[in-house]
């Protein structure tokens, strides 16, 4: 096993194969607070990558009802308690040591799935990195428990109870999922066969269908369940984060060679997602670029957060958590950057507020954001979580948005125009 830096764990862990990484990495953030859970994105890479025999059961992009909901059923619980029992009660963060450069989160002090792999021994030996097969019964039900709500039994009184922020006491979200393209992925180091890389120019994680022998040992250590197997071909298969889009070869998008976002991101209809590419040093850490929304939003704020950081693979997605789901919950799923994500979001400031509206504003991938100040139209008192009273001050500024050949793609006010069409020539209108 050698040792490699995880910036999310903010500490060095084991991981079968020495640290390489890719000149840029695919990444993107997704607004949890704005999902409605309308499977438009689900429905996009269907219709694009597993409409085929053997893929029925293949939703690459799925969106789950939390807490109850998951594909596969109880993924992500099952690994938990997989993990606590391998490390039991020092599966904990130490949010002290938070450094916003090296370690922003503070530091794990638990094991990750590759440190607490050869604690399970089975049949074949140890295992690379901790994980299970699921059975055919989890693989069943795409979004099982759909807007189900955790809470208590409803008492006399307590109705204006479940709907007070800063949480909810009846209450669920949406967590929309698709393959995070880790920098240190649990089916790549699972894999015997070395059939899956992660692509130099971007970070993609592909699995190669020559060297691939349908072991699924992928599937068993991927913690995030985004390997999946097809039986048809006796191999394994993942989202392949639109590669073809990436690389600016999409002609019916006609964007003469700048990358594009991906099916899933593209259709979004709740404008929750934002993607694009992060400039990576030589030494695994984010290249500094404010002016790249996803590292403003992700490095520079930290209003988004990785999902189960703790797992070990330093997955290249990143969520806004929900403002209103218990705190317990959201350190758990997201790490102990809760508190400041919130209190961000809660109350953005003036550049914060303008980056928010580029989500779902053009196909093309964003490389450089720049804001166009405007004048101050609105000055709004807002709690924020921590129960503190803070003014927000709301500036009517444009924020443009440009593409890989530094032109400008998109330009988009923080107080969209009204426009009243003529009745002359309309008949409909107002």
């Amino acid at each position: 096993m050698a040792m490699v830096y995880n910036w999310q764990l903010g500490r060095a862990m084991t991981f079968p194969y020495d640290e390489k990484h890719p000149r840029r990495q695919f990444a993107f953030v997704f607004n949890t607070n704005r999902c409605i859970g309308c499977q438009t994105c689900t429905m996009a890479c269907k219709s694009t990558w597993t409409f085929s025999k053997g893929q029925e059961y293949m939703w690459w992009n799925n969106v789950e009802s939390k807490p109850y909901g998951g594909y596969p059923q109880h993924w992500d619980a099952k690994l938990l308690a997989m993990l606590e029992a391998a490390n039991p009660g020092r599966q904990s963060w130490n949010a002290a040591t938070a450094d916003v450069g090296s370690k922003p989160y503070g530091a794990f002090e638990g094991k990750t799935i590759f440190e607490a792999g050869p604690t399970h021994v089975g049949p074949e030996g140890a295992q690379v990195a901790l994980g299970y097969l699921p059975t055919d019964a989890e693989w069943r039900h795409p979004n099982i428990h759909e807007d189900t709500a955790a809470g208590g039994r409803w008492n006399e009184g307590q109705h204006g109870a479940s709907a007070q922020l800063p949480e909810h006491r009846v209450w669920f979200f949406h967590l929309a999922r698709i393959c995070n393209h880790c920098t240190y992925p649990g089916c790549l180091a699972s894999c015997p066969r070395q059939a899956i890389y992660k692509r130099p120019e971007d970070g993609i994680v592909l699995i190669d269908q020559e060297r691939c022998r349908g072991y699924r040992k992928c599937v068993e250590g991927c913690p995030y369940k985004k390997s999946m197997y097809r039986g048809t071909t006796r191999t394994s298969e993942k989202c392949v984060g639109c590669y073809p889009r990436i690389e600016g070869k999409d002609e019916l998008l006609g964007s003469d060679g700048a990358p594009c976002e991906t099916r899933c991101m593209s259709a979004c209809v709740g404008k929750i997602r934002l993607q694009g590419l992060v400039a990576i040093a030589e030494d695994g850490t984010w290249s500094h670029d404010p002016a790249n929304p996803l590292y403003f939003l992700i490095r520079e704020r930290r209003v988004a957060l990785p999902l189960y950081p703790q797992f070990g693979t330093e997955p290249n997605g990143f969520y806004i958590p929900p403002r209103w789901v218990p705190r317990g919950y959201l350190t758990q799923m997201f790490g102990p950057g809760i508190d400041h994500a919130l209190e961000q979001y809660s109350c953005p400031d003036r550049e914060l507020l303008a980056v928010l509206q580029l989500f779902r504003t053009q196909r093309q991938i964003l490389f450089r954001f720049a804001i166009e100040r405007g004048p101050k139209v609105a000055e709004i008192p807002v709690i924020l979580p921590s129960g503190r009273e803070r003014v927000q001050e709301i500036y009517n500024d444009t924020v443009i948005g440009f593409n890989k050949f530094d032109k400008e793609v998109v330009r988009i006010t923080i107080e969209e125009p009204t426009f009243e069409r003529l009745k002359e020539h309309h008949l409909n209108s107002i």
